[in-house]
């Protein structure tokens, strides 16, 4: 075992565990910096296993399962890097990308929701929408500047395939949305 990670073997799995989950939450998204990887959804799953014999200290290995948010994401490789740079004192780090759950909106927490609000980002309504044309599943709703819910749709094509721009009568602001996938 080497020296950085004699630190993390005084602790239980589970506390392990918690302190996984609070890194990764230290991790911003490339493309929108205010929210983090375990608040946008995408870190699906942590496994910790302890490598070692019986009679010594705990080795883990830390297994980290994540969704990207649409296939080709160009940001995945920096976020492997990221996750495997942040969790590597604590142990043998394994980031995998998992293809089959597909990651919606819906996993998006209620804080990282605040998060994309405090970037100008307006979040995907939380009903379901999948069944109406992708048109009207990008209507906008709440300004993110001002709060008007007098807003439509100027362009469903965004910087980024799983955004949208709105239009904010009240403010006369345009901002970006999330469109509900």
């Amino acid at each position: 075992m080497n020296t950085s990670d004699t630190a993390y073997t005084s602790l239980t799995q589970q506390e392990l565990e918690q302190h996984i989950w609070d890194l990764l939450r230290e991790i911003p998204d490339p493309e929108i910096p205010t929210i983090n990887l375990v608040d946008l959804g995408i870190i699906r799953k942590v496994i910790i296993t302890d490598n070692a014999a019986q009679d010594t200290s705990p080795s883990w290995h830390i297994r980290v399962e994540m969704m990207p948010t649409f296939v080709g994401c160009p940001a995945l490789d920096m976020m492997k890097r990221d996750i495997q740079r942040t969790l590597s004192l604590c142990g043998t780090v394994d980031v995998k990308v998992v293809y089959s759950e597909v990651w919606t909106t819906e996993r998006i927490t209620e804080a990282g929701r605040t998060m994309l609000c405090a970037a100008g980002l307006t979040p995907p309504p939380r009903k379901n929408v999948m069944t109406l044309p992708m048109y009207q599943q990008a209507v906008a709703h709440q300004c993110p500047h001002c709060g008007s819910q007098d807003t439509h749709l100027d362009n469903l094509f965004g910087p980024t395939p799983c955004r949208a721009i709105g239009y904010c009568e009240g403010c006369h602001q345009p901002f970006e949305q999330f469109k509900a996938v």
